[in-house]
């Protein structure tokens, strides 16, 4: 890797806040000015730069890229799901970069409803939003993003037709949903800070103009979300912060009608609606910590709520599933996924068996459980070792049916050993540590092994199949998903451990992961390389500042690193919703707190690893100019000669290239990157 090109200099505009008397200095504020054509040039430059160092890993990227490749059925297609009378599928086309969608009628006539190639052609970047399907099956609303803002155009197409009879309707949230009229949807929009502050009521053929406002949340920290319970008979709008729930109901058949509040909102109670019968049941954490299920009389919601489902201490409920006879419930324990299947005529319950120790289940993928009067629930399966399974599972005979098995060519699970380790923390408390790795590997510190941490928003990594994953195992490496604090893989007290005033466990947990890593032989530290995104970029900026002797190089991706300046600008998008995850910098202890971490503010003179980060230069969640200010600051006072980079996608968002073949190409630089810090080059 060729150091003597120089890389690009951001110029030093000094920008000065005072806050609680801490004056803070910042000499790249100027890159938050996105339409300044100095800005464009700067990016530009780093872009190029990026891509003149990795130069000569070309031709290894490009044999990365055909490696994965060559592990995907190219022509292929989810499992069918049925749904009133049709069976709906994905289905995706050799050298195609997006998805088509089609379904088949009882008759066996397959059906295209939309072509995502079609939709995308000619557009530098493009994301499929939402699609959803008419309680009569014969129109399609579908939402469109074109540049990775994550502000989406609403469409109406006529499925016998195949033509557009309405939109589109501009700036469109994630939230859309059908009444039972088939004439009448519901959808949000975004303000600035692109919380979704609005729903509105749309009659197709009408302009949106003339569309009725059916809620606005005026409160900056509610963001609002709207779902239609599996029964098909009410929409729930759901007004949510991080810490505090207030939902109301909607007939779908009278969606001109007035709201039903649930239950007011009281801070600090989370709570999530379905309805089932005569019943409302809901997920709630109050006086429960790891949530529990309780039921209202529909007919009567002002009385006292009935529990269903006890809170346990062990077991943490993630989501509750409802269907005519049974109700299914996500569950986490000891850092696993459990299924808990009830029985909603008997009170029967039991658990989904799983055939491996460590693995990962879901129940959310293409047009999966959309039915209500079934028995069946589609889960995917997987572990670190086995592919995805699509699984149908029979709740009321137990029994399950493998629908799809994906298929990974030329790959020998057998190779490879997956198992569960803990990693002592400073405070004693023991952090999980799921690693796959090949089977005949020695821990004798000699080999590579790439750690992956998040670790935010009660969110859990969960051991699950990647295909990715296998061109760095073929080449000797292990790989390590720490399950540290500040997710929920350990129920909601490991969330609650990791965020606000105990956001440090998140780093500290990571650190000691890579250091029990290291001592039980896995890897040794210029061997060991991690890599975390959004939130997970934030870990690996406050960790690479606290101890960057660990690593050989890591990947900072769309990293959340300028953490006292974001906060300090509610104009930002969702700042002042995320007061209540990572602290709010206005109070002393906060900002004293948030002070001791924030990698920008902590990149001191010292070595550091090799370093790449990234952005998005629409990226609504991470704004782009963190990471660039956060490699302009690193590249002005670090000791050593490793390189910094920075990797921006001038069209494009927080989720990176668009297209499946695009995507894989930028796993290819990345894991290029790695290697050639790693002076394996010429691997392969």
């Amino acid at each position: 890797m060729s150091k003597s090109l120089p890389a690009p200099v951001a110029v030093t505009v000094p920008h000065h806040t005072s806050v609680f008397g801490d004056e803070l200095i910042d000499n790249y504020y100027w890159l938050r000015e996105r339409e300044n054509p100095q800005v464009i040039a700067h990016l530009e430059a780093e872009n190029h730069y990026t891509a003149a160092i990795l130069g000569p890993t070309e031709p290894l990227q490009q044999r990365l890229y055909q490696d994965m490749v060559g592990l995907i059925v190219e022509t292929d297609h989810s499992a069918p799901a049925f749904c009133a009378g049709f069976r709906y599928y994905q289905a995706t086309e050799a050298g195609q970069q997006y998805k088509r969608h089609y379904r088949l009628s009882a008759d066996g006539h397959a059906q295209l409803l939309l072509d995502e190639n079609s939709l995308a052609a000619g557009q530098s970047y493009f994301r499929l939003g939402m699609l959803k399907i008419s309680p009569d099956q014969r129109l399609l609303a579908y939402t469109t993003d074109t540049n990775g803002s994550e502000r989406f155009n609403l469409y109406v197409k006529d499925l016998d037709s195949g033509q557009l009879i309405d939109g589109p309707i501009h700036n469109v949230s994630y939230d859309l949903e059908w009444a039972s009229d088939n004439q009448t949807i519901l959808y949000g929009t975004p303000d600035a800070t692109w919380r979704t502050n609005k729903l509105f009521r749309h009659q197709l053929g009408s302009a949106a103009s003339l569309d009725a406002l059916l809620y606005e949340e005026a409160d900056a920290a509610f963001d609002l979300h709207l779902r239609k319970t599996r029964s098909g008979v009410f929409f729930v709008i759901a007004s949510e912060s991080n810490t505090t729930t207030e939902e109301y109901l909607l007939p779908t058949d009278r969606p001109d009608s007035r709201l039903q509040l649930i239950a007011a909102r009281r801070h600090g109670i989370q709570y999530s609606t379905q309805h089932h019968g005569s019943y409302l049941y809901m997920q709630t954490n109050e006086d429960a910590q790891n949530f529990k299920v309780v039921r209202i009389p529909l007919e009567t919601p002002d009385a006292p709520a009935e529990e269903f489902i006890a809170t346990s201490e062990p077991v943490s409920i993630a989501a509750i599933e409802l269907f005519a006879d049974h109700m299914a419930i996500v569950e986490h324990e000891g850092g696993l996924e459990q299924l808990r299947i009830v029985d909603l005529n008997t009170g029967e319950q039991h658990r989904v068996r799983f055939p491996e120790p460590v693995y990962s289940i879901s129940t959310d993928g293409p047009y999966y459980n959309e039915e209500y009067a079934t028995t069946l629930i589609r889960f995917s399966y997987s572990s670190l070792v086995t592919p995805p399974n699509t699984i149908d599972y029979d709740m009321g005979s137990k029994t399950w049916t493998v629908v799809k098995q994906q298929e990974v060519p030329g790959y020998d699970p057998s190779r490879y050993c997956c198992e569960r380790i803990f990693a002592p923390a400073a405070d004693g408390v023991q952090v999980p540590i799921s690693i796959v790795r090949p089977i005949d590997q020695p821990l004798d510190g000699s080999q590579p092994l790439y750690l992956y941490g998040y670790g935010a928003y009660g969110s859990s990594s969960n051991p699950a199949f990647d295909l990715k994953r296998i061109p760095l195992l073929e080449r000797g490496f292990s790989y390590a998903l720490a399950h540290i604090r500040g997710g929920g893989e350990m129920g909601r007290s490991w969330y609650e451990d990791g965020k606000v005033l105990n956001k440090r466990n998140t780093f500290t947990d990571f650190i000691a992961c890579a250091e029990h890593l290291i001592t039980s032989g896995y890897t040794r530290p210029e061997q060991l390389v991690a890599k975390g995104r959004s939130a997970g970029g934030l870990l690996i900026g406050a960790v690479v500042t606290m101890r960057p002797d660990l690593f050989r190089a890591v990947i900072a991706g769309v990293p959340f690193v300028d953490v006292i300046n974001t906060s300090l600008d509610p104009s930002i998008p969702l700042v002042v919703a995320e007061y209540e995850e990572w602290g709010d910098p206005r109070i002393l202890e906060h900002y004293q707190y948030l002070r001791s971490y924030s990698p920008y503010e902590n990149t001191t003179s010292k070595a550091y690893p090799a370093i790449l980060a990234t952005a998005g230069l629409y990226d609504p969640r991470v704004q782009y100019w963190e990471p660039a200010k956060w490699v302009a600051k690193l590249r002005t006072v670090k000791t050593d000669q490793n390189v910094v980079l920075l990797k921006t996608e001038m069209v494009g968002g927080h989720a990176g290239p668009s297209g499946r073949y695009d995507y894989l190409k930028d796993i290819a630089f990345e894991y290029a990157f790695l290697l050639n810090a790693l002076g394996m080059l010429e691997s392969r």
